[in-house]
């Protein structure tokens, strides 16, 4: 009996082993593929986003094909358009930049001579060297520059976006097929390929909505590259939390240049007011706490996808996550990591006993009982 107790729990933690292990081998793979995973991540999820209007004009009587082309159509127009507005915007900022980096050390001088005159001595070398506006506003235009070589990408992602597109159609009728259970696999496959539509077209919703609003009170105030930085929120919102705080930091450092501290303060404060509006009162109206995550997993997946997929990986971080996050929890035996990667919830949920005994599948309880029966 003690045998046998021993290898039951056993089981359990080598394919706890196993799964950590194919994790870090696939997490490798991903690093070395960067170049060629990246556009085809984006690839789909820009179908993901396009794929409901192409079933709309489907469902509405025309040809699947016309409605690809349709759709092909408005996303190469939007992003002509975008490209052309932020292209521009990058190249002026990027020439412009030795001018606002000068600008604002001989600020940062006048600063800690300040701070001098009220008795608080600084030390200028160990301030630029913790702390230098400068350098975080080339981070900034170096971010942009790498976002926008990406564009020399654009023929590979829009012919694989044709491709997930016309697939998508006759895809579920191949996957009823070659599965087991077909009415209740699929159940679960359709739910969390809705999850992820639903979770992805509310928040580019959302983030499309952000990013004209910053870009309309950035025009108002009389920021350069407003349009610029209304793109550049409308990326940053698909991060929660701390995305909106790396996008206003440039915004804020020109605005000092531009129109000294008063105008970093609309600034500042046009920003608090579009992503509070926007991410506590609209996006959770409409988003639901099924489809949220908790502030230290967005903080890790900022990282970690940053680290894999470089400065994309940043802004599809909590997409991916996100995703990662539907997958399991559509699936009983893994819906307690679902829980665990989401954000808090209230302890007095009716499905908290089933958890728990999903969750003692991988951590079984050592049975009193068993030891005592064998005494």
């Amino acid at each position: 009996m003690g045998d046998m107790e021993a290898r039951k729990n056993i089981v359990p933690t080598g394919q706890l082993m196993l799964t950590a292990a194919a994790f870090v081998i696939v997490v490798a793979g991903m690093r070395e593929a960067q170049s060629m995973l990246v556009p085809f991540l984006l690839s789909g999820f820009i179908a993901i986003i396009a794929a409901p209007s192409m079933l709309f004009l489907k469902n509405h009587g025309i040809h699947t094909g016309i409605a690809i082309v349709l759709v092909i159509i408005a996303l190469v127009g939007t992003g002509s358009l975008l490209g052309i507005l932020i292209g521009t915007s990058v190249d002026d900022f990027s020439a412009q930049l030795p001018t606002y980096q000068a600008k604002l050390r001989e600020q940062t001088a006048l600063l800690l001579q300040w701070l001098t005159s009220f008795g608080i001595p600084v030390s200028e070398e160990i301030f630029s060297k913790f702390f230098d506006p400068a350098k975080a506003m080339k981070l900034a235009a170096q971010g942009l520059s790498s976002f926008g070589n990406l564009l020399t990408n654009t023929f590979l992602i829009l012919l694989t976006v044709i491709f997930i597109l016309f697939e998508a159609s006759s895809f579920p009728a191949k996957l009823r097929r070659i599965l087991p259970d077909p009415d209740n696999d699929y159940a679960h496959f359709d739910s969390f390929v809705d999850n992820i539509k639903r979770y992805m077209a509310i928040k580019s919703a959302t983030s499309l909505l952000t990013g004209v609003i910053i870009a309309v009170w950035l025009t108002l105030v009389g920021i350069d590259y407003p349009i610029l930085w209304g793109v550049l929120a409308f990326f940053l919102n698909y991060v929660p939390n701390i995305g909106s705080i790396i996008a206003a930091i440039p915004a804020i450092l020109l605005a000092i240049v531009q129109l000294g501290t008063g105008g970093a303060l609309w600034t500042l404060a046009g920003f608090l007011v579009a992503n509070n509006l926007v991410g506590n009162v609209i996006e959770p109206r409409f988003m639901g706490k099924g489809l949220g995550l908790s502030s230290l997993v967005v903080f890790l997946s900022l990282v970690f996808w940053g680290w894999v997929l470089g400065t994309v990986g940043m802004f599809l971080s909590v997409p991916l996550t996100m995703t990662i996050k539907i997958a399991l929890d559509s699936r009983e035996d893994t819906r307690w990591l679902a829980v665990l990667l989401g954000p808090e919830i209230d302890e007095t949920e009716t499905d908290r006993p089933t958890r728990q005994a999903n969750m003692l599948k991988w951590f079984p309880k050592k049975s009193s009982d068993n030891t005592d029966s064998e005494q």
